[in-house]
Parts: C-alpha cells; sequence; structure tokens
C-alpha cells in the first residue's frame, strides 16, 4: 500500500513533497470558522499557507514534511506567490 503523500502526488502532478523543513516562523489568525496558519520555511522566500478548525501548537523550530502546491494570491492589487499546504506531518 502506498503512503498518503505518495498517492496525492501520483494523482495531481501540480504537488510538490519536500521533506524535513526547517520552521522559521508560525503564526495562526483566527477567522470566523478558520485558523489560518502561515509558516516561513528555512531557505524560502515564500509563505505556505493552510488552515485549521482550530489552534495548533506553534511549528517554529520543528521540522516538517509538506505537500503543497504553489498559487498566486492578490493582495491590495499586487500579486503574491504562496505555497498552499494540503497536507503537514511534524518530523
Amino acid at each position: 500500500m502506498k503512503s498518503e503523500p505518495k498517492k496525492l502526488l501520483k494523482k495531481h502532478n501540480e504537488l510538490i513533497q519536500s521533506d524535513v523543513m526547517k520552521v522559521k516562523s508560525h503564526v495562526q489568525r483566527n477567522t470566523e470558522k478558520w485558523v489560518l496558519n502561515t509558516l516561513m520555511i528555512d531557505g524560502y522566500d515564500v509563505p505556505f499557507k493552510y488552515k485549521r478548525t482550530k489552534q495548533y501548537k506553534n511549528l517554529q523550530g520543528q521540522r516538517v514534511n509538506l505537500t503543497y502546491y504553489a498559487e498566486t494570491e492578490s493582495v491590495a492589487g499586487m500579486e503574491f506567490e504562496v505555497m498552499r499546504v494540503i497536507r503537514i506531518k511534524i518530523s
């Protein structure tokens, strides 16, 4: 049986799997239904974003495995690249 990331990667060509990435910073913001999480990863200049239904422990300094895809987000009329995380696992 294949692991979940391998199944996802085979089914969706645009997905990227990166392992043992060090989290530089982790910010959590509450909205009405979700907690929006933003990770900055050591060696990357683009934010990695994902949603959860409730707050999670701070991941700063942790090593994580991420399955994600590149996406463009518009803020105040300017386009920014972000990485949309669909699966995260603490190493």
